[in-house]
């Protein structure tokens, strides 16, 4: 077990120093991140002047919300950035049965290294962000520790969960050969049902309760009110098993359906 556990750890490590290597690319990236933090900010300052308790954020809440948002984007891989892509295309061209003769799980494989991919997105490309948009503006930052350690953990949860419905998505190509349109229409639906672009709390009452039967609430709505304080006690506590009962599900779907993919392996151009 340990051996396996070490391997796991090293694979984590290396995907990190893997996108450790691109200072550019991540340069470029929290330069984006905070261009769109700036104009999403004002957006919401222009809203929220109109109606001031929107959605039961205040204003500093709202300005909190845009940056977290924009420092968890990458983190979750809510859109693209991830290892769906290489996942799928190795699928496309036959190189995944040099992964399946590995003496590892597949789907663990692709885990560690998400992983490892979402710490450094979240130290490099995550905090530069918000600290610029607490410079330019007032955002509110928990004072509990306690506070802290609650939200470092929904974040790994949300991970987990992102994970788990993109694992799925690259699995399609098994299926589909050309995954990119599934993955596609998944990216677009995560950034609007997560509360990427604007907060669910503000959304109608009826689109609020689909997108919180979906899974990509956990992703960013979930993480961030946890930073905010709105989830405190027994709801914090509910807040935080919906993101494990979510993450257990999609990992279990996509450990059954990893079986049902490697009996169907089609090689395209390999």
């Amino acid at each position: 077990m340990l051996p396996r556990m070490t391997l796991y750890a090293v694979v984590a490590k290396l995907s990190f120093q893997r996108f450790s290597t691109y200072r550019a690319t991540t340069a470029a990236g929290v330069f984006t991140n905070t261009i769109f933090g700036v104009i999403i900010s004002y957006t919401y300052i222009a809203l929220w002047q109109q109606r001031p308790t929107l959605g039961g954020y205040d204003q500093t809440d709202a300005l909190t919300y845009a940056w977290l948002g924009q420092s968890l984007l990458m983190t979750v891989a809510l859109f693209t950035g991830g290892f769906q892509d290489e996942l799928a295309e190795r699928v496309r061209s036959g190189d995944i049965a040099i992964d399946l003769y590995r003496p590892v799980n597949i789907q663990t494989w692709w885990l560690v290294s998400d992983l490892g991919r979402a710490a450094f997105q979240l130290l490099g490309r995550g905090i530069p962000p918000t600290l610029f948009g607490a410079f330019l503006f007032h955002l509110r930052f928990p004072l509990s520790p306690l506070t802290w350690i609650w939200f470092l953990g929904s974040v790994f949860l949300a991970v987990l969960v992102s994970f788990g419905y993109r694992y799925l998505v690259a699995l399609t190509a098994f299926w589909l050969v050309d995954s990119r349109g599934v993955d596609y229409l998944v990216g677009v639906s995560a950034m609007f049902m997560s509360g990427m672009i604007l907060p669910i709390v503000v959304f109608p009452s009826w689109l609020a309760n689909i997108a919180h039967l979906l899974p990509f609430a956990a992703t960013i709505q979930t993480p961030i009110d946890v930073f905010l304080g709105v989830h405190t006690g027994a709801d914090l506590a509910v807040s935080l098993a919906v993101q494990v009962a979510w993450a257990t599900v999609l990992l279990a779907i996509g450990h059954v359906v990893t079986g049902l993919a490697t009996r169907k392996v089609v090689v395209a151009g390999g």
